[in-house]
């Protein structure tokens, strides 16, 4: 009981922690949403939010990349900081330019997901990762 109301943590604990992070994260967003977007591309390309007036053929490229690549990136734990980045930009354009003006429960699970990568960009992927292995 002790243990559980304590504040204090040990190193195993914020590694597996930072672990389950990556894998929730990276498995859903490459599952749920990048390889749709994928094996969609012929149909969404026509009708994308198109971002900063880059095109929507363009936009949903970076998109995919992002969702695609990045997640696998961090489900591995490589180039984290550096992989969350363009998934964390991708979150805010759909919080702050696909949903603006709606109602901000409209954007939950962007919400959640900007929160889980701007986590993974301060506190890095944790020693159970290609980066945690490579930093020994």
């Amino acid at each position: 009981m002790k243990k559980l109301l304590s504040v204090r943590y040990g190193e195993w604990a914020f590694n597996l922690s930072m672990l389950s992070v990556r894998l929730v994260l990276g498995l859903v967003m490459l599952f749920a949403h990048g390889l749709d977007k994928l094996q969609n591309f012929s149909k969404l390309q026509g009708n994308f939010y198109s971002f900063m007036h880059l095109g929507t053929k363009t936009s949903l490229v970076l998109v995919i990349f992002a969702e695609l690549f990045c997640s696998v990136f961090v489900i591995l734990g490589l180039f984290t900081r550096f992989s969350v980045v363009p998934l964390a930009v991708t979150m805010a354009v759909v919080i702050f330019g696909y949903d603006a003006g709606k109602p901000w429960a409209e954007s939950e699970t962007a919400f959640v997901y900007l929160a889980g990568y701007f986590t993974l960009l301060l506190c890095g992927p944790g020693k159970i990762s290609i980066d945690g292995m490579i930093s020994k």
